[in-house]
């Protein structure tokens, strides 16, 4: 059975998030826990949490993703922004334990020119810092891979294996973005592609640290370095690709995020729709 869902918004409270996940059919979803597009951010309540716990449980969701906002850079050589971006880490590890939600997602950010080996070393000092000061281990940090652009960290399997290796900590898992990875270079149009990049991750990361899916076709092709997501099965990756990926026994175990665009050609119940009638093809339905 594949487990798959959407972002969904909090407009409203965050409780709304469930109301929009179930009224869009979803098995898991995500969100960002407060204002994606700033710094701060407003503390909540224990009646907040009440509300999402309760509507949690009667939902028959399978699980709640929370996601980093926008603004933060783990890799920054700027120390205001990297004080920041430290504050905002600790802060949303917080609400995500506050809210019962297991995983939060991060990327890695951007060495911004000062070099690879810097901004390793700064991610690994901010993640340390930020475990160090929230001892409850229930959340479980993910880092995100990246499509690969200048000065990104993390568009890599041994980008990911340096950091997860250095930090050595059970509170650290990864997300694989689809849509990254094929634009930062590994193959997902076929079978043997989804293998062989999979067989690649084992090497050098590994799978038992792999959570969680952001399943999105890409708009640029293989090894564009183009963050740009498609409709499933209408970009470069392909239908194809798709059902490789949905079919893969490792895989298909696995939450399953889309973050797909929403236009004139689909919304995210079109999306959903087609990746459960891809998964029906392949004997993969609920």
């Amino acid at each position: 059975m594949v487990l798959v869902g959407v972002h969904v918004s909090i407009a409203g409270g965050v409780d709304r998030a469930v109301d929009r996940a179930m009224e869009r059919g979803c098995d898991v979803f995500q969100i960002f826990s407060r204002n994606p597009r700033g710094w701060a951010s407003r503390e909540l309540s224990s009646e907040e949490t009440g509300r999402f716990a309760v509507k949690m449980e009667k939902s028959g969701l399978s699980l709640a993703v929370d996601h980093m906002p926008y603004l933060p850079n783990l890799a920054s050589p700027k120390d205001d922004v990297y004080a920041k971006s430290l504050q905002a880490l600790a802060e949303e590890l917080k609400r995500c334990h506050a809210l019962g939600i297991p995983y939060l997602v991060t990327h890695l950010g951007s060495h911004l020119g000062s070099g690879w080996e810097a901004g390793l070393g700064r991610i690994g000092g901010a993640i340390e810092d930020v475990f160090s000061q929230t001892e409850d281990g229930e959340v479980v940090l993910l880092l995100e891979n990246t499509a690969g652009g200048v000065n990104s960290m993390g568009s890599s399997f041994e980008d990911m294996g340096a950091i997860i290796e250095r930090l050595e900590s059970k509170r650290l898992g990864v997300c694989l973005d689809t849509c990254h990875l094929f634009a930062a270079g590994y193959e997902l149009r076929t079978e043997e592609g989804v293998q062989e990049t999979l067989e690649t991750f084992d090497r050098e990361v590994g799978l038992d640290l792999l959570k969680l899916i952001h399943l999105n076709d890409s708009a640029g092709g293989l090894g564009s370095r183009l963050d740009r997501h498609a409709h499933i099965g209408l970009g470069e990756i392909g239908e194809s690709g798709m059902r490789a990926i949905l079919a893969d026994r490792y895989l298909k175990g696995l939450p399953m995020i889309l973050e797909t665009p929403i236009d004139s050609v689909r919304d995210d119940v079109g999306n959903l729709r087609k990746v459960r009638s891809l998964c029906r093809q392949q004997g993969l339905e609920k």
